[in-house]
């Protein structure tokens, strides 16, 4: 969420800014109710001090025994007046915070601008693509062959966009979990959590998936939300509190399973792990001070590196454009995996530095040391990995002609000593 007087302020810059994110939101309303809004002040403020100089005349009055009914009638008038005057502006307040929580943040300049996805900035790759001697199979056909995918009982449970992991395909998703939180944990000097994977509303709106995207969520009867990412749950750990400055930064990983509707997706990606329901993650946090945090996020690029450059998969980094970064982010690098199936690199993590935007949301600062003014904290997420996706990419890149796929060597002792999964 953006400084509303920020906001206010800087009106054209924010709809220049608006325009180079590719979004349609106008700020006229803001505009106009933000004027009505200081009227209503300055009214309320020139009446209650009408009402105190009056007060003060009733009483002086009163001592003398003068007769103060006509004044004091006037007076209730006046503070029906008032009534009516805070009732309206509470609507617009409420109008207001609306739109402020509906605002995206404001791109860092080293954001390239662009429209779309074809705008994106490719910043480095690694490893090269496979060349393999037959026509590569789609991890769902290898999936269902090898029977360690079940999509058809998936979707018997719970409908499109299931599935059944089974045997192998159990032990390789619980494998790769295991991998990435020790390679996160015991190096890379994360601590690990386990957090609640349903939560109240305002923790969904302190890292801006509420009110913004409110039609990709599951909601409960009672007004709970099923995580779409454990960044939800991270973030706000330590919501409406002030850290000290020698605390940060802070590194919090996390597993958990992921809930999303994948409003907007009819027909994308319909087949296989890519595009689920539901799905398991390995997510990373981090808390920074402003002046360390696009370090910190540089850092967490090499984190998320650091696992697909163990699995040996081939990938690249793209800086995503002003029209294709998320909405509470400031800059995004997207990590790419090679997909041999589908000629091309699919994303896989996605890191973030969302600057002081998702903490505004929260209340969550620090003081700097020397006991000055307290601050917001910059709060930085990334995937470490999307872990459905990471199977998808072991199985293509690693399998043979007969169907089979190799197992990565960094994962074999998670394996049990499995090198080959085969029918």
């Amino acid at each position: 969420m953006l400084d509303l007087r920020f906001i206010r302020d800087n009106i054209e810059f924010l709809q220049d800014m608006l325009k180079k994110r590719g979004s349609k939101m106008e700020l006229n309303e803001f505009e106009q109710l933000d004027a009505e809004r200081r009227e209503i002040l300055t009214e309320v403020e020139a009446l209650r001090n009408k009402r105190n100089k009056v007060s003060s005349e009733v009483a002086r009055m009163k001592k003398l025994g003068e007769d103060a009914s006509e004044i004091i009638k006037e007076m209730g008038t006046v503070g029906v007046r008032i009534k009516e005057l805070d009732v309206k502006l509470s609507e617009i307040d409420e109008k207001l915070t609306y739109i402020q929580m509906t605002i995206p943040n404001v791109f860092h300049e080293s954001t390239p601008i662009g429209k779309d996805e074809d705008d994106n900035v490719e910043v480095r790759r690694w490893g090269t693509p496979n060349k393999f001697s037959f026509t590569p199979k789609t991890h769902w056909e290898m999936g269902e062959n090898l029977e360690i995918l079940d999509f058809e009982r998936g979707a018997k449970l719970g409908g499109s966009r299931f599935v059944i992991y089974r045997g192998m395909g159990a032990r390789l998703e619980r494998a790769l979990i295991n991998f990435m939180l020790d390679t996160h944990t015991m190096e890379h000097g994360y601590v690990e959590h386990i957090t609640p994977f349903l939560v109240k509303k305002e923790i969904c709106e302190g890292t801006g998936q509420l009110p913004k995207f409110e039609e990709d969520m599951y909601r409960t009867t009672d007004d709970m939300y099923l995580i779409s990412t454990s960044e939800i749950t991270m973030t706000n750990i330590h919501r409406e509190e002030i850290l000290n400055e020698k605390d940060l930064p802070k590194y919090y990983t996390a597993y958990s399973p992921c809930f999303r509707r994948e409003a907007g997706s009819y027909g994308r990606d319909v087949k296989g792990l890519i595009r689920l329901h539901q799905f398991n993650k390995v997510e990373m946090v981090k808390l920074a001070t402003p002046e360390t945090s696009f370090d910190e996020l540089e850092k967490m690029v090499i984190n998320a590196e650091t696992i697909l450059q163990r699995l040996e998969l081939p990938y690249r980094i793209i800086n995503l454009c002003s029209g294709d970064i998320g909405f509470g982010a400031a800059k995004t690098y997207d990590l790419e995996v090679w997909l041999p199936s589908e000629n091309k690199y699919r994303e896989i993590s996605s890191c973030s530095n969302c600057t002081d935007f998702q903490a505004r949301r929260m209340g969550l600062k620090y003081r700097p040391d020397g006991n000055g003014k307290s601050e917001f904290v910059h709060t930085l997420n990334g995937s470490g990995l999307a872990v459905g996706r990471t199977v998808v990419a072991i199985m293509e890149n690693y399998q043979q002609e007969d169907g089979s796929f190799m197992i990565p060597k960094v994962l074999v002792p998670y394996m049990r000593g499995v090198e080959v999964v085969k029918k």
